[in-house]
């Protein structure tokens, strides 16, 4: 399944009797562009949300599938079209977002270009840094304030969120944690990050105005023919690729990962608890942000600037796109 929170649009909203509140909807994808609303087709989701929905996964995701089994036998008022709706980040609230640094070529190019030779540590232990889980974004406008538009940067990842309890668990519980996976952007607002991280701690404030997630939250059934064990658990094959303004600039695969998912969740849920609704970045995939296309001279000092489009697109997962607005209030 391809699940999304939504807004419906305000025409649509005035028609739905008690749905009318602005609450993110719950929905999912059928076809190419049609959204069914899980509590117009079934008033048991009337007030289930996505998180409530990874939360209760066995209980609800049965049913859901069930809805989307027979949407051609659902009333046709359940449906929206997707061009009347506002998608929102497929998690709107994570409970927390731990982001990786999976990629080898990503850390290689990216201290090679700042004179430094490969850390011998990133092939001992996977690694990670939290960052702000309430500045989650969806597709649409990134409106960020001038200090963050001095060298505003993407960055091309996945992420996966996790769907049930657990601690210090096997590569394979692992695995078997992960409820879905889907396109994450960590924008960087790369002058403030490299003054910080100076101190030897971050990154903090270069990093924590805006997660984009999206356009959906990806199901694993959905990714079956995608999904490859290995000893090290699943990897995920899935082509990356970033534009900006329409023009390429990123290429890549999920499966270019030096750590697994699996690995990483298994090294965060060493000797801690990690709950349902839990959201694990990748990092961020070789050619995939300008500070290391800007260093290895593909771009020339190429930054991200109001009215510019990035895409971020991984196959199976979908496209994210963000416009970046300049926000004199922040």
């Amino acid at each position: 399944m391809r699940l999304i929170s939504f807004l419906p649009s305000e025409a649509d909203a005035a028609t739905s009797g008690i749905f009318a509140s602005p609450r993110p909807r719950l929905g999912a994808v059928v076809g190419e562009d049609r959204i069914l609303e899980f509590a117009r087709a079934d008033a048991r989701f009337a007030k289930v949300g996505m998180l409530d929905l990874v939360e209760r996964a066995e209980e609800l995701l049965p049913k859901a599938g069930a809805l989307l089994g027979m949407a051609s036998e659902v009333p046709r008022e359940a449906f929206h079209s997707e061009q009347a709706v506002t998608l929102l980040a497929p998690l709107p609230r994570p409970v927390s977002i731990r982001d990786g640094y999976a990629f080898r070529q990503h850390v290689e190019t990216a201290r090679r270009n700042r004179g430094l030779g490969m850390i011998p540590e990133f092939d001992a232990f996977p690694v990670f840094y939290f960052t702000n889980a309430l500045a989650v974004i969806g597709p649409g406008e990134l409106r960020v304030g001038r200090g963050r538009l001095e060298k505003l940067d993407f960055e091309l990842e996945a992420f996966c969120v996790i769907g049930k309890r657990i601690t210090n668990p096997t590569l394979a519980e692992a695995d078997d944690a992960i409820f879905g996976y889907g396109v994450l952007n960590d924008f960087s607002a790369r002058a403030l990050q490299t003054e910080e991280m100076k101190l030897n701690l971050g990154p903090a404030k270069g990093k924590d105005f805006a997660t984009g997630l999206g356009p959906w939250l990806v199901t694993k059934d959905e990714l079956k023919d995608r999904l490859k064990p290995s000893p090290k658990g699943n990897v995920l094959h899935a082509r990356m690729s970033a534009t900006v303004n329409h023009v390429p600039v990123s290429d890549g695969d999920v499966s270019q990962m030096r750590w697994t998912f699996a690995e990483i969740i298994q090294r965060a849920a060493d000797g801690v608890t990690l709950e349902p609704g839990e959201v694990i970045g990748s990092g961020t995939v070789g050619t995939g942000c300008f500070l290391e296309l800007n260093g290895s001279k593909i771009t020339h000092d190429q930054w991200l600037k109001p009215g510019d489009v990035v895409s971020l697109t991984i196959d199976g997962l979908g496209t994210l796109t963000n416009t970046i607005v300049e926000d004199p209030s922040k």
